[in-house]
């Protein structure tokens, strides 16, 4: 099955949406349709065996096995491929915290995903830490955290900073969040391809806006798909009626390129 089709049917439904490990790993095959996720899944099962806190789950993950946030090259695309990330040992704040996230699962512990601004964080449930996956599993309180998010925004003491900044993501917000940050590095690196694929796992996700339609329009005539993609623009129509025009309009342009 085609790896977008794939993501999209993960995502039917109005629960919360695939586990972490498994969504991102269907992200992970858009980069490599051949990615044998029960692999990486299987290794996940590994790094979760003999952790029974959040202390074992910290000497584990970045002491033991040595994790570690990619501070040398931030924006390589494999930062946010999950499979790699497991590989490689290297990644952002997102991918480092679903893997402590998926391990702390399977380990029975209680923790979430915190989408803080500018940097993103695991929260143990009824706790005031909360866990930096992109620097050695650092435990920050909320005076920590703000530091954090001032470093990471350039934020001035004017910006207010509180816990309203400190959220649960839900799980389709992280998968959102990955696929955002290859849509900008694969853009910044011109690889077309790559972002195409991108682009329609986006579009199963909420928040979604004009911006990624149009790049989308863009993206496939770069790539000369004219036909198929006029044909995939026209039918989001139904579901996105608020953008009817917009959509249109790209599809005409790239059936006006057939002629």
């Amino acid at each position: 099955m085609d790896a977008v089709e794939h993501f999209i049917g993960l995502l039917a439904g109005r629960g919360p949406g695939p586990d972490l490990d498994v969504g991102a790993l269907a992200i992970a095959s858009g980069a490599n349709p051949g990615l044998d996720a029960s692999m990486w899944l299987r290794e996940l099962d590994r790094l979760a065996q003999g952790v029974d806190s959040l202390e074992s789950l910290i000497h584990r993950l970045f002491v033991e096995e040595r994790f570690a946030g990619n501070t040398t090259n931030y924006y390589d695309p494999r930062n946010s491929l999950l499979d790699h990330v497991l590989r490689r040992k290297l990644g952002i704040p997102i991918t480092l915290s679903i893997v402590c996230l998926e391990v702390g699962r399977r380990a029975g512990l209680s923790l979430e995903g915190i989408s803080m601004p500018g940097h993103f964080l695991v929260a143990p449930l009824a706790s005031n830490q909360y866990l930096d996956a992109f620097n050695g599993g650092a435990l920050l309180d909320l005076a920590g955290c703000e530091a954090l998010f001032r470093a990471a925004n350039q934020a001035g003491p004017d910006v207010p900073f509180g816990r309203h900044l400190l959220t649960p993501a839900p799980r389709r917000a992280i998968f959102a969040r990955i696929l955002q940050n290859l849509r900008a590095v694969y853009r910044n690196l011109g690889r077309t391809t790559d972002l195409e694929w991108v682009l329609r796992m986006r579009l199963a996700l909420p928040g979604v806006g004009a911006e990624e339609f149009i790049e989308l329009g863009h993206t496939f005539g770069q790539l000369a798909n004219f036909r198929d993609g006029a044909q995939f623009l026209e039918s989001q129509i139904p579901r996105w009626p608020q953008y009817a025009e917009l959509l249109q309009h790209a599809a005409r342009s790239l059936r006006a390129q057939l002629n």
